[in-house]
């Protein structure tokens, strides 16, 4: 949580950019970036001797895919084990990994199955650096760049973090309330949903205001040759970004450690990956869905991604539950194993 935290500190860089562009020029706020960057890539070289640095060996992501190959050839997740092969008639496979390794290897096979709901997230997750900031565009600004609305959604982030792990979680176990990963995604597809139905009732309220109604930044709208927003306040448009910041929380930040707890040891960095790799499939889908992101339309893709996010928890939640009995004894299996593996 403190590694999402803090990146959502950086985030807030979008409180001055908006105003950079609009009053300095577009290359103030590049520049601003550009310093942020050469300073964090600079952070990163001097103290590159306090680091912990292992050297790279074996073949770990090899090993795995072979031994994923094994079990789906004979139909059984235990199959590349070496206890299994040594009990073969014609004496099995020689292979260079122990029991262990497997057992690590189907766990992380479970997290990689969890991801596959992600790309919906990440769907809804677009809409606010997109969509939302063409929405904000259409509304009466007041002053307010619509892209600074953006920084409802960090500032969630990061009042919700510490809120949830110093308050909520320990509140809940005390009463003995286990809020386990599984159930913390589950009710982030819920809040990602809240935030689509909010999403397309301010679609709504605009295309219900004058002057352009369900056509935004229409001729009629020009004042001083310079088109306005319908006659709804920009601020309105805040909780959307403030539940796509709580879903973040439940989803996102779970996600990662999620892939983390459960993968190998040598494989994190690769498990890890394969998570993040969603967020480009949810790239994908909400590309694909382009087409429908226009005036009047867009009100119902708003409805479409609600109903996607509130199906997805109910199947996710169906699917995984048991996952939930399971979480001790998989994130156990690492805590009494003393040999190494030999890949």
């Amino acid at each position: 949580m403190i590694f999402y935290a803090c990146i959502n500190v950086g985030c807030l860089a979008m409180l001055a950019t908006p105003f950079l562009e609009r009053d300095v020029g577009f290359w103030s706020a590049y520049l601003m970036c550009t310093i942020v960057f050469f300073i964090g890539t600079l952070v990163l070289i001097l103290g590159r001797k306090r680091y912990i640095v292992k050297p790279p060996h074996g073949t770990i992501i090899t090993d795995a895919f072979k031994a994923i190959w094994m079990m789906i050839k004979a139909r059984n997740m235990d199959a590349p084990k070496p206890s299994y092969q040594a009990d073969l008639a014609n004496g099995g496979t020689n292979v260079t990994w122990d029991d262990h390794f497997i057992e690590e290897v189907k766990r992380a096979l479970v997290a990689c199955k969890v991801f596959t709901f992600f790309p919906i997230f990440w769907v809804i997750y677009g809409q606010f650096s997109s969509n939302f900031v063409s929405q904000a565009g259409q509304m009466a600004g007041h002053g307010i760049p619509n892209n600074l609305m953006q920084n409802f959604d960090p500032i969630s982030i990061i009042i919700a973090i510490p809120l949830l792990d110093r308050v909520v979680y320990p509140f809940l176990r005390k009463r003995h309330i286990e809020f386990q990963p599984i159930t913390r995604i589950t009710v982030g597809f819920l809040v990602a949903s809240l935030a689509m139905m909010y999403a397309a009732i301010v679609q709504h309220m605009i295309y219900s205001a004058p002057p352009c109604y369900e056509y935004p930044l229409c001729e009629l709208s020009k004042i001083d040759g310079v088109k306005q927003g319908n006659d709804v306040h920009i601020a309105i448009q805040a909780p959307a970004y403030i539940f796509i910041g709580l879903a973040e929380v439940f989803l996102s930040v779970t996600g990662l450690e999620y892939a983390y707890m459960k993968a190998p040891e040598r494989l994190k960095s690769f498990v890890s990956g394969l998570f993040l790799l969603t967020n480009a499939f949810g790239s994908a889908i909400g590309l694909a869905l382009t087409p429908v992101a226009y005036d009047p339309v867009i009100i119902w893709m708003f409805v479409g991604l609600c109903g996607a996010s509130v199906t997805t928890a109910g199947i996710f939640w169906y699917l995984f539950h048991g996952l939930n009995k399971q979480e001790d004894k998989m994130n156990s299996l690492d805590k009494n194993y003393t040999g190494e593996d030999s890949s």
